[in-house]
């Protein structure tokens, strides 16, 4: 939407001077006084947001949008999904996203982070970051566990929100064709680790995701989130009900299962998300990922990229609700 222009109440040029020489608000011979012009109403928020309800709402009638072969709809994630995410990004967590530079504005890329929180909303900060604050407000193609697409409504969603199975010929399709594709490899150790062992990362598999970028030749960028660790402290672990439900893990938090629902409310820590400089794969030829040897040393590479630029982070914070 055009910004109104305005439109200055005294003193204006010659254009806002009225015949015979009566400035706006004056009075004209005769006696006549002229009104003074009236500037144009911006909208409200919550007007901008039902104008954009009623949009997205008639496209969908329409059936104008388009969904790619993963499932992906562009236009319900930014109507829909993004939205909720923004209070807590900008006014419960308080996210700073830091070297965003080093993410490409376009072509394929692969983002590698760190993974904690008990639930993961790292994951879906760091995706708000990158698609609200990013000169070229990208969208993160995230790669999820088996349990996120076997688990109902939730899988659905994040179908729709761009989201796919964590497998290599998954994440080559997407990076070949120019996506930015994100990738937690601490998995579901990282995410359920003890609140004693936060910002200690875990182990990265076997470098999956290594191959996936060598084989297309995109850059990988480390990325450090700092500020999860801290929302739902895990002191403990309910196996029994964990088995039942089949989750990973039950979690015993401070707060919760003691406090019902109202446990379930994440504890408002500062967060810091930091993208670190691209580490090219470009450089290593053909069939380089067939080479083990450097499949390991990039992903130690990049793992250790990602430590150090956590206990950086950490020596410059100096709470953890107020940063």
């Amino acid at each position: 939407m055009a910004e109104a222009r305005v439109i200055p109440l005294h003193g204006g040029d010659r254009a806002d001077r009225r015949p015979g020489g009566a400035e706006p608000g004056g009075t004209e011979p005769g006696g006549t006084v002229t009104p003074l012009p009236t500037p144009e109403r911006r909208p409200a928020d919550w007007e901008r947001r039902l104008a954009d309800l009623l949009a997205f709402a008639r496209r969908r009638v329409r059936g104008d949008y388009e969904v790619d072969e993963f499932g992906f709809d562009r236009d319900l994630t930014d109507a829909v999904l993004m939205p909720p995410l923004r209070p807590l990004y900008e006014k419960w967590f308080r996210v700073e996203a830091i070297g965003l530079h080093n993410v490409p504005a376009e072509g394929g890329a692969l983002i590698v982070a760190n993974h904690s929180g008990t639930l993961p909303l790292d994951a879906l900060m760091t995706a708000f970051a990158l698609r609200n604050d990013h000169p070229g407000h990208r969208h993160l193609r995230m790669l999820g566990a088996d349990l996120v697409f076997k688990t109902p409504v939730l899988g659905a969603l994040a179908r729709k929100s761009g989201q796919t199975l964590a497998c290599n010929p998954d994440a080559e399709r997407l990076l070949t064709s120019g996506e930015l594709v994100g990738v937690w490899p601490e998995g579901f150790k990282g995410i359920g680790k003890p609140f004693k062992d936060r910002y200690k990362l875990q182990r990265f598999g076997r470098g999956g995701f290594v191959s996936a970028a060598l084989d297309t030749g995109v850059p990988i960028i480390p990325c450090s989130i700092v500020g999860a660790e801290e929302i739902y402290p895990k002191i403990g672990d309910i196996k029994a009900l964990a088995r039942l439900f089949g989750f990973p893990y039950f979690p015993v938090t401070p707060f919760f299962p003691l406090l019902g629902p109202l446990g379930a409310i994440p504890l408002p820590s500062k967060w810091y998300i930091e993208f670190g400089e691209p580490i090219r794969t470009d450089v290593h030829g053909e069939h380089a990922a067939d080479d083990p040897m450097l499949v390991f040393n990039l992903t130690d590479q990049v793992r250790e990229t990602i430590q150090q630029t956590l206990y950086r982070l950490l020596s410059q914070r100096r709470n953890v609700f107020l940063g």
